[in-house]
């Protein structure tokens, strides 16, 4: 049978929703959301130039509002997805 993973980063699955990119797995306890805030067109490509990163947990028992661990916006996805990356290593490690 055929290894049916998906696209990664660092070892930790990366999935998108329309503008939502969720980055970890919900079988662990924090998970990194990633929503584009802003994108400007580049010939026929649409670049996120605004990026809300999120740190969350993945426990279903507690409030949405309480789940954000830590927050922040940053210009690019590639930047935004660096700081959520670091942010999930050290929060899974400490776990």
């Amino acid at each position: 049978m055929a290894d049916q993973t998906g696209l990664t980063y660092k070892g930790h699955p990366l999935m998108r929703k329309d503008n939502i990119c969720y980055y970890g797995s919900m079988a662990d306890p924090y998970i990194v959301i990633l929503q584009v805030l802003e994108s400007k067109n580049f010939e026929d490509l649409s670049l996120a130039t605004k990026v809300s990163v999120q740190l969350q947990l993945t426990d279903q028992t507690v409030r949405s509002k309480d789940r954000i661990l830590k927050k922040s916006e940053k210009d690019g996805f590639y930047t935004a997805l660096d700081v959520g990356s670091v942010w999930l290593e050290r929060a899974l490690a400490s776990k």
